[in-house]
């Protein structure tokens, strides 16, 4: 029921379900196999490993996408995505050398992205702050 002067529901007449119990953040968020942030310069440290990048599409082939890192690295894309690709793709996979990454998520981020604040991201998780990130 609304307050006639102020239009709100006034605080005394609601009911407050106490015995509801919060969701757990392991319900709903895959933390066992985490992916890096990297951009292009960073990329040789993580050969091996699970990362993340955003590229801005170049061309696409049989299999691969090229695309320009955020800081101005090309780099090999393995694999098709299963969607057509926006100007700026984020990619997590497994990095395959220092210019080469094997997909296996391809997300579109659209055709507009600030590349120097995903490039600052990937400098603090991987520096002075990479303790805040998995």
């Amino acid at each position: 029921m609304l307050d006639e002067v102020t239009g709100f529901v006034p605080v005394n007449s609601l009911t407050i379900n106490r015995s509801a119990k919060p969701a757990s953040i392991n319900q709903t968020m895959d933390t066992s196999n985490p992916a890096v942030f990297v951009n292009g310069g960073l990329l040789h440290q993580f050969v091996g490993r699970r990362v993340r990048v955003v590229i801005q599409v170049i061309r696409s082939d049989a299999g691969s996408v090229i695309g320009k890192s955020t800081d101005d690295h090309q780099l090999v894309i393995k694999g098709s995505p299963t969607h057509p690709l926006t100007t700026y793709v984020e990619v997590i996979g497994i990095a395959d050398s220092n210019q080469s990454i094997r997909a296996d998520i391809w997300t579109n981020f659209g055709d507009n992205f600030d590349t120097y604040c995903y490039n600052q991201l990937c400098q603090l998780a991987n520096g002075e702050y990479k303790h805040l990130f998995i």
